[in-house]
C-alpha cells in the first residue's frame, strides 16, 4: 500500500508525523508521503519542518518510505504553477493540488492551473473536463481516487473520465486522522465503489510508485 496524500499536525490533521506514521505502519502501508496544506504563506516552514520529520523518520523506520511533500490549497490558479516550482525549490518531493472537489468552494481551473504546472497528483478533482484530464496524462500529472468523505463523492466519474482520456489515476486516504488511514482492503472496496476493479487498483499504486521514481525519492 502507497499514500502519497496525508495530512499531520503542520496543517489540519491531528497526528504528528511520528505517529502518523507509525499508525500507517502498523497497517501496511509501504511508502507515505506527508502533504500538509499549503500556500505561500507558509510552503516553506511546512517543508523544512516535514523535510526533518521524514529523514528522522526514515532513519528509524526502515520498512516504510517517509515523504515530504504539500498540497497547494486554495490558491489563485494563476499563482500555482508558480507555488509548484517553489515547493520543489524548497524540497518537496510530492506535489499534490487541492482540486476542484463538489464539496468545496475551489476555484475554477485549479485543476489545469495543476496540470499545466506539472504538479505529481490533482488530488480529488471533481467534474475534471474531457481536455483536462486528456492534458493529464500528456503531462505524466495523475488524477486521485480519493478515500475523503465527500472528496470521494464524484469518483465514479474521474474513474469514467480516466478510462476514457488514458490519464493514469491514484489511490489516496487524504487522512487527517489516524481512523482515516486505510490498509489494502478497505481501499480496494473504495476503488470498487469507482466501478473499478482490483486490477486497476494495483495500477493505482504502480503509478504511486512511478511518481516516487520519478521524484527520485
Amino acid at each position: 500500500m502507497i499514500d502519497l496524500h496525508t495530512h499531520s499536525l503542520f496543517s489540519d490533521g491531528e497526528l504528528l508525523p511520528s505517529e502518523l506514521v507509525r499508525r500507517a505502519k502498523v497497517i501496511g502501508v509501504k511508502a507515505i508521503a506527508i502533504t500538509d496544506h499549503v500556500d505561500f504563506s507558509n510552503y516553506a516552514f511546512v517543508i523544512k519542518h516535514i523535510m526533518a520529520a521524514a529523514e528522522e523518520l526514515s532513519r528509524k523506520q526502515d520498512d516504510i518510505k517517509v515523504i515530504a511533500g504539500v498540497e497547494i490549497t486554495h490558491v489563485p490558479p494563476r499563482d500555482i504553477p508558480r507555488l509548484i516550482e517553489l515547493s520543489r525549490k524548497t524540497g518537496a518531493g510530492v506535489v499534490v493540488i487541492h482540486g476542484e472537489t463538489i464539496v468545496e468552494p475551489v476555484e475554477k481551473k485549479t485543476n489545469l492551473a495543476g496540470i499545466n504546472g506539472r504538479a505529481d497528483i490533482i488530488a480529488h478533482p471533481g467534474f475534471i473536463s474531457m481536455n483536462e484530464a486528456e492534458l493529464a496524462a500528456k503531462n505524466n500529472v495523475y488524477l486521485e481516487i480519493s478515500g475523503r468523505g465527500g472528496h470521494s463523492f464524484s469518483n465514479g466519474y474521474v474513474a469514467m473520465v480516466a478510462k476514457k482520456t488514458g490519464a493514469g489515476l491514484v489511490f489516496d486516504s487524504d487522512a487527517h486522522a489516524d481512523r482515516d488511514l486505510m490498509d489494502y482492503s478497505f481501499a480496494l472496496k473504495i476503488v470498487r465503489g469507482a466501478g473499478l476493479e482490483e486490477k486497476d487498483f494495483k495500477k493505482m499504486l504502480a503509478n504511486s510508485g512511478k511518481i516516487i521514481q520519478k521524484e527520485g525519492l
